[in-house]
């Protein structure tokens, strides 16, 4: 394989992040990193185009100078706004019992992405997780076998189109081109699941600054994604009101002192905090640090609870079993790994059935990351970095493959064909 470089760019709430890459055989060489605070966004949606744009242009431009200079005109992008969803389409064509050929695989697919034109939604992914022969499940490749009828599953991710629309404008401001758009969680467990993980069933949770995502994963597919709007940034918010401190001073304290477990704080801990008095000039006083982890901990068990009540509604146990990884910047705050593995237990939520078995996670699917930038706030980029270097095909491309058609012009074609 010809090396090549790629670029992704993971635009977040709390921060807008470049990774430039050579890809040739093995894992993604990282040889350009630039990340900036993230401003002009709200919960993964653009607010603020100007603001946008200036963090992504400042983000791309570290990352080319660290490269080499040579500026990027291509970049893999991640969307979390535009409420995505996330289902499995099932289709099926007759064989009439001979043997099945690539001709016959590639008309079920055909009949799949008929059937994708019913969407009024803006298509990300459609993937064909397994086929079936005469209703059997579980065939990945049913190539020489013989059968009536030929099915398969697709799952299919989709997003309102307006938001894209807007990050497709930012990008034309900065002189990128959208190269492929990517599923925030899809990208996150690319980058931080294991190969085996993928391949026998796990969860993937990434708790970002505005927004947590959870993907799932079995047979190296993805089978289920979705977004929870609650994120990291909320704790923060909390820290903030209920200690009287600024958001700036509320994030410190919540990464440096924070903990998910309160009752293994000292009693005696104490820390110092700048509090804003009532006349509006800052006082530095003495609290607890269990005052601190009071805070901290309910929401933090809020979000985990929402996400355990998301897997427990959707069905997933019984899909992709019980292992679940977590990763994003949230992940970090002292004491998660214990208090997960407490929620995600079945003497604490019984519906589970059983335990599930948790552990934290961090980009290990490219090489050449700083040690500043191989934490799991990073996770994303990477991911959208595995993708690129991929590129798996998607049966709602096929057409588009064949007409030499890029995303903008699938962009345009939806907005033609809707409005």
């Amino acid at each position: 394989m010809r090396e090549q470089t790629i670029a992704a760019l993971d635009i977040g709430t709390s921060k807008i992040c470049c990774f430039i890459a050579t890809v040739g055989e093995g894992k993604p060489q990282v040889i350009g990193i630039g990340h900036q605070i993230s401003r002009g966004l709200k919960s993964g949606t653009v607010v603020d185009m100007e603001e946008t744009e200036t963090s992504i242009r400042a983000a791309v431009d570290t990352a080319e100078r660290m490269a080499g200079g040579s500026p990027i005109h291509d970049v893999f992008v991640n969307i979390s706004a535009g409420q995505p969803k996330s289902r499995i389409l099932s289709v099926e064509v007759d064989v009439a019992g001979h043997e099945i050929s690539q001709l016959d695989m590639d008309r079920v697919l055909a009949a799949g992405s008929k059937g994708l034109k019913d969407e009024d939604r803006f298509i990300l992914h459609s993937r064909p997780i397994s086929y079936r022969v005469d209703g059997v499940a579980g065939a990945k490749s049913p190539l020489g076998m013989f059968g009536e009828k030929l099915g398969v599953e697709i799952h299919l991710a989709t997003a309102a189109i307006s938001p894209l629309r807007n990050i497709q404008s930012c990008l034309d401001r900065c002189h990128l081109n959208l190269k492929g758009i990517v599923l925030t969680p899809y990208a996150s467990g690319l980058a931080t699941l294991a190969p085996d993980e993928r391949a026998l069933g796990a969860i993937c949770v990434d708790m970002g600054g505005g927004l947590t995502t959870l993907s799932a994963f079995r047979e190296n597919e993805l089978v289920f994604g979705d977004i929870i709007p609650v994120g990291g940034n909320h704790v923060t918010r909390d820290i903030a009101q209920g200690l009287s401190v600024s958001e700036v001073r509320a994030e410190r304290l919540k990464v440096f002192y924070g903990d998910c477990l309160q009752n293994r704080v000292p009693v005696r801990d104490q820390i110092d905090i700048v509090q804003t008095g009532e006349d509006g000039e800052d006082h530095g006083i003495t609290i607890p640090r269990a005052m601190l982890t009071s805070i901290v901990s309910p929401r933090v068990e809020e979000i985990l609870e929402l996400v355990r009540d998301r897997i427990m509604d959707t069905g997933l146990v019984d899909i992709v079993g019980r292992r679940i990884v977590f990763t994003g910047g949230a992940s970090q705050i002292s004491g998660l790994e214990e208090l997960a593995g407490k929620i995600f237990s079945a003497d604490v939520s019984p519906g589970l059935r059983g335990d599930f078995h948790v552990r934290l996670g961090r980009p290990a699917s490219v090489d050449g990351l700083a040690d500043v930038a191989a934490g799991p706030v990073f996770s994303t980029c990477a991911g959208l970095l595995n993708y690129g270097a991929i590129m798996p095909d998607e049966v709602h491309a096929m057409q588009t493959r064949k007409s030499a058609r890029g995303l903008f012009s699938r962009i345009g074609a939806w907005m033609r064909d809707n409005f």
